[in-house]
């Protein structure tokens, strides 16, 4: 893979000077002309398309002097002549394949030629077994491109959730979001979660233990967190306070009072009738 080298003539205008100041071949007085400095002498440009400019490799037609150049390994180009003898993608600030046979080719072109240069980084992927290691490293296919392991993780493979890294093996999903099993640890005490029981709570995920210490709400009767675990699943709610279902009882007479009319009296609840006799 190569990259394009800018170059070629430069072009001035000269200030006003008394002495003589001529180009090199016709002695034409350049005050106030445009000129070229060529191997350290001036031209005009006349002169300099004439007589200096280089050849382009593509059209076979002189650079001229106000004409941006490229150049590499001795050989030069019109900036709009340097494209993809293939596709004709211009090439002049893109990455470039230059053959043996002299053609100048895009890196997915010239891996296309060759057929064994990755897609996506177009360095050359050494011939062996597909899925089988390659030196240190392997290939795999998508439809019918080659790609390096590396670049075809990059590429294709599904993004974590949480540290935005392919997942190149194993790996769970969670919520239709892909994980690192790594990575799918408590938010609290970082055990790894994969296969336990967990919750989560403003997109992070805990252990039970965790969850029960550092996160949940209390109940407001018996005093232990609301984990929405087992026989603890039902929450009633009221004026920031929050109870178990099975705890949501009148104080006096222990008619549970989950959907039903019920009375506050200080940090008791009671149903309406034993409401009457406190």
């Amino acid at each position: 893979m190569a990259y394009r080298h800018s170059g070629g003539p430069r072009s001035y205008l000269t200030s006003t000077m008394t002495e003589r100041f001529d180009c090199y071949y016709c002695r034409d007085n350049l005050h106030g002309k445009k000129y070229v400095k060529k191997d350290e002498k001036h031209v005009c440009t006349k002169c300099f398309d004439k007589l200096c400019a280089n050849t382009c490799a593509e059209c076979k037609r002189p650079i001229g002097a106000d004409s941006k150049e490229l150049h590499h390994k001795n050989r030069h180009w019109h900036e709009d002549c340097f494209r993809c003898v293939k596709c004709y993608k211009p090439l002049a600030s893109e990455p470039f394949n230059a053959r043996d046979d002299g053609k100048i080719m895009c890196g997915k072109c010239g891996s296309r030629e060759d057929g064994n240069r990755c897609q996506a980084c177009y360095k050359v992927v050494l011939p062996g077994s597909q899925n089988q290691p390659i030196r240190t490293q392997s290939f795999l296919t998508k439809g019918e491109d080659i790609y390096c392991a590396p670049c075809h993780d990059k590429k294709f493979a599904k993004k974590c959730f949480h540290c935005k890294q392919p997942i190149t093996s194993g790996g769970i999903s969670y919520q239709d979001q892909p994980w690192h099993s790594e990575c799918f640890v408590c938010k609290t005490c970082h055990k790894g979660l994969a296969g336990a029981r967990f919750t989560s709570h403003e997109n992070n995920v805990y252990c039970v233990d965790c969850f029960k210490t550092d996160v949940a709400k209390k109940c407001h009767g018996c005093k232990n967190p609301i984990t929405g675990f087992g026989h603890g699943t039902n929450v009633v709610n009221y004026e920031g306070f929050s109870w178990h279902e099975y705890c949501f009882n009148c104080k006096k007479c222990c008619l549970s009072l989950a959907n039903k009319r019920f009375v506050i009296n200080g940090e008791h609840i009671h149903c309406p009738d034993c409401a009457k006799k406190v």
